[in-house]
């Protein structure tokens, strides 16, 4: 069987019935609508159309499917398959990222079982897709691995009937890395569907979410082998492999698991006399979620000197696991006198974290662990209202949790979006919330002794305010952040609750100019923390340019080429430093990070077929080797990769 994965793009092409090639222009979705901004210039025959061809977020927001070769394909073919300006990847791919920057306009309800250092790559459920296609529709992306190996993420979604579809898609990893002990293997498998019945009285749609990632730790570069590293030696230059890292054969393992359903049941309807459409219904909805999560680090022989000193001489096998239940019931009313669609829900959620013993007393001397898991319950009430007026957009919701428990909290989000026919879209949020920390945080334990805590944190408190402007003229985002009791790790990997609030600003700037067959993509990212910078730490600028050419070669047009260069910087900042024990970043004060990164590539298109050759860090070979994405981790050295994005439409 041929599999797929299809994305989220702003552009794209589809066969029609004849074969031919249309583009498919970019979109912004309603609730349950399409808006279209232009015609699709493609003569089509038949039954079946370019907008039949449907790719439908959690959040009903629909495009379509995508085969077009753009700048952003370009900046989204690698291994999270998305932009990823404002991360630092690590050298081989599936590893972990540091951060550049920080979005904190939606925050989840519920806390998480942490190990934020390995969840990059974890699907979530608003990650998933949905489909909704008249022929069987496959597509397959495929991209070289560092020294060894591949990464293959490839999607198979079919109708078996109008009203049903199933999506398969998997996506596997396995990449040896440069440097000793750093080998990346992962697994993720998605199985989505939805169905609804012929006048749409009864619909579901859910998904199964099957995910693990497994990295061989090298703990990063010995001192001895990071000052060969940053000298140049060149010894070593040739093959990173013989640099001595901190942990030979200790390897981590994060698995996780979910099934997800979301129903709903039409109890009223009523129709517009004039054009018959549903202008006012009463729905009853249920979802239901079951989510669970294992992270597990695994070392045969001990590195006290890394880690610190232990209860045991060798062996550590530490297993963290996390269980999550969340039922809700929902009403949904639609309506033109409330202008628009108004959501009122209660919600029971149960969680359990934590370990199947208590550590041995002798580990918790120094750190005292009373409990070897947390659990509880907690129920939650919210409501949701979206509204159309004229060109303005406005979403609103709410959600609590109340009384004292583990779990009480709040969160509040709202927006509003003017879009003034294809010259531009404004957009306004607020964004408050309140939220206790991941559970790790919490409780942690292990058979080191100074890696064994039970903390009693107050709730995070975020409030951001921010907007965007998206034209043809350029775009450009501004976020205001303060954030109170801010948890992190300190400097000697403990965790900490912030006793001042934290205030950050990030102003984000994009424009491309284009000259005949040539453009320059221009990204530029400004932040300031104006305080508690000592614990919240970002560079200044980061800046992405792209200068490229495209073309067409060949008799016929064939061969659609697109050949350039991006030239990327970020200014110096004490970069977080990474605990593979923890899976989590922490706080360092010795080692500045940042530095400039030229990538060149070649790519084409040939049909539906996309095909990316790349140089990256080509920088590497004449700048000074200052390059690393964490303190003793270098970043990748120059390497060449190839990719292929092909696409089926049966």
């Amino acid at each position: 069987m041929v599999w797929l994965f299809l994305v989220y793009h702003s552009h794209g092409q589809i066969r029609t019935v004849d074969g031919s090639i249309g583009k498919i222009p970019r979109t912004t979705s309603g609730l349950d609508s399409l808006n279209v901004e232009e015609e699709i210039r493609v003569k089509l025959n038949g039954k079946t159309k370019w907008t039949d061809y449907k790719i439908i977020s959690h959040k009903l927001d629909t495009t379509y499917i995508d085969t077009t070769l753009t700048i952003q394909k370009e900046y989204k073919f690698n291994f999270l398959r998305k932009d990823n300006f404002e991360l630092l990847a690590f050298h081989n791919q599936g590893q972990a990222f540091n951060r550049l920057g920080y979005d904190f306009n939606e925050t989840s309800l519920f806390p998480d079982i942490g190990f934020s250092g390995k969840q990059f790559g974890f699907i979530d459920i608003n990650k998933v897709k949905y489909y909704e296609v008249p022929t069987p529709t496959t597509e397959i992306m495929y991209r070289t691995g560092i020294e060894q190996g591949q990464v293959l993420d490839a999607l198979f979604t079919v109708n078996f009937s109008k009203r049903f579809n199933v999506g398969i898609a998997y996506k596997g990893l396995r990449s040896i890395g440069a440097y000793r002990n750093s080998l990346s293997s992962t697994g993720n498998f998605r199985l989505s569907y939805h169905y609804e019945t012929l006048k749409g009285q009864y619909a579901i749609k859910g998904h199964f979410v099957n995910q693990d990632f497994s990295n061989q730790e090298s703990g990063g570069l010995t001192t001895t082998s990071l000052e060969a590293f940053l000298n140049d030696d060149p010894n070593f230059s040739n093959n990173r492999g013989q640099l001595d890292v901190n942990l030979e054969n200790a390897e981590s393992l994060l698995e996780g698991k979910r099934i997800y359903f979301e129903q709903t049941f039409k109890l009223l309807s009523s129709k517009d006399s004039l054009n018959q459409k549903d202008f006012s219904n009463l729905k009853i909805g249920h979802n239901f979620t079951r989510e669970s999560k294992f992270f597990r680090f695994i070392q045969p022989t001990l590195n006290t000197d890394f880690f610190g000193g232990a209860n045991t001489a060798s062996n550590i096998n530490t297993k963290t696991r996390y269980l999550l239940y969340n039922n809700q019931l929902f009403l949904d009313f639609n309506s033109k006198y409330i202008l628009g669609r108004f959501r009122a829900l209660i919600g029971a959620v149960n969680y359990n974290y934590g370990y199947d013993t208590r550590v041995n007393p002798s580990v918790s001397a120094q750190n005292p662990v009373v409990n070897n898991e947390l659990k509880g319950d907690a129920a939650y009430f919210g409501a949701r209202w979206n509204a159309k007026i004229n060109k303005f957009q406005l979403n609103a919701k709410a959600t609590i949790i109340p009384g004292s428990g583990r779990l009480a909290g709040n969160n509040f989000h709202g927006e509003a979006l003017y879009k003034k026919d294809s010259l531009f879209t404004v957009k306004a949020y607020a964004n408050i919330s309140s939220k206790a920390p991941n559970f790790n945080y919490s409780l942690y334990q292990s058979n080191y002794y100074n890696y064994n805590w039970q903390t009693s944190f107050e709730n995070t408190e975020i409030r951001s305010l921010g907007g965007e402007f998206l034209s043809k003229w350029g775009n450009a985002s501004l976020s205001i952040t303060n954030i109170g009791e801010y948890v992190y790790f300190d400097e000697n990997n403990a965790p900490r609750q912030a006793s001042t609030a934290i205030n950050y600003l990030k102003l984000k700037i994009g424009r491309e100019f284009k000259f005949g067959k040539f453009a320059l993509d221009n990204t530029l990212m400004y932040q300031n923390v104006s305080s508690g910078s000592s614990i919240f730490r970002v560079p200044e600028f980061v800046t992405r340019n792209t200068l490229y050419y495209t073309d067409y070669w060949f008799k016929g047009n064939p061969l659609m080429v697109q050949i350039g260069a991006t030239f990327k910087y970020f200014s110096k900042y004490k970069a977080n430093a990474y605990n593979p024990l923890l899976g989590e970043f922490t706080l360092q004060n010795t080692t500045d990070i940042g530095y400039p990164m030229l990538d060149v590539f070649f790519n084409g298109q040939v049909r539906r077929t996309r095909i990316y050759f790349k140089i990256e860090n080509l920088s590497s070979t004449f700048l000074k080797k200052d390059y690393l994405s964490a303190p003793t981790y270098p970043y990748r050295d120059m390497s060449f990769r190839f990719g292929v994005v092909w696409n089926w439409f049966i």
